[in-house]
């Protein structure tokens, strides 16, 4: 679990490019001005001596100090050193934002869902209604053009669904695939279209997109207190593989 914990969260961030990403060392430095502040973190995903992790976590400090953000880690159990949770801890890190990271089959989830139906489309490339729709309903509100240059760095291949009601957009979501996983990310609905069914519409669609690229698995985050999108996970046959949270410098 923790490989593929590690391998999934990796995935994630080729499905969320930041603008600068420097490897070092197996750790992913990350910084995106403008966008969602988790996109701004460290993958901390290659271990450390004792005695090397404090001098690696102030050369990511240091990474952004020069882009004057704080410093903010993906702590995920069992894909990053085990003491580092403490060691930031002693620092004054902060806990923020603990998360669930879920797993499903793609052939599970086609046959638990409903498949898609005529008023779902999934188009490869993000259409401006797509994105207006998916900013609107978006709690974290960051720079339009800069989440629009973050899609267009995706390098691997993406759908983008569309739920149409009564010809207007009410639902979107998108999928990367990437080596047999197809992550979702992005699920939104507007607020007047929610109860009906849209939220698993696009699920549904998404779902089959992926299996027609040859993508055996899915995946995706969900909020712990994000009690209706759990429900839906669970019914769509995903399952919890594992939480994990971000420590940012206060």
């Amino acid at each position: 679990m923790p490989e593929l914990a590690r391998l999934l969260q990796e995935r994630t961030a080729r499905a969320l490019p930041a603008e600068v990403v420097e490897c070092v060392d197996g750790w992913w430095l990350r910084h995106s001005p403008g966008v969602a502040w988790w996109v701004q973190s460290v993958l901390p995903h290659a271990d450390a001596p004792a005695e090397q992790l404090v001098r690696r976590v102030a050369e990511a400090e240091a990474f952004f100090a020069r882009r004057n953000s704080p410093a903010r880690f993906q702590i995920t159990p069992g894909a990053c050193p085990e003491v580092l949770d403490m060691v930031l801890a002693e620092r004054g890190y902060r806990v923020e934002s603990p998360m669930s990271l879920h797993t499903a089959s793609v052939g599970r989830v086609t046959a638990l869902l409903p498949p898609p139906p005529a008023s779902v489309v999934v188009e490869d490339r993000p259409t401006r209604t797509w994105f207006d729709v998916w900013h609107a309903v978006s709690d974290h509100r960051g720079d339009a053009r800069a989440e629009w240059a973050l899609l267009e760095r995706v390098a691997r291949p993406s759908g983008f669904a569309h739920v149409y009601s009564e010809g207007e957009v009410v639902a979107v979501g998108r999928a990367v695939v990437d080596t047999g996983w197809a992550g979702l990310f992005g699920i939104a609905t507007l607020p007047q279209a929610r109860g009906r069914g849209a939220a698993r519409a696009v699920v549904s669609a998404l779902a089959h997109w992926a299996r027609d690229r040859r993508a055996e698995h899915l995946y995706l985050q969900v909020e712990p207190d994000n009690d209706a999108a759990s429900r839906l996970y669970e019914r769509a046959g995903f399952e919890k593989l594992c939480s994990y949270h971000y420590r940012t410098a206060a």
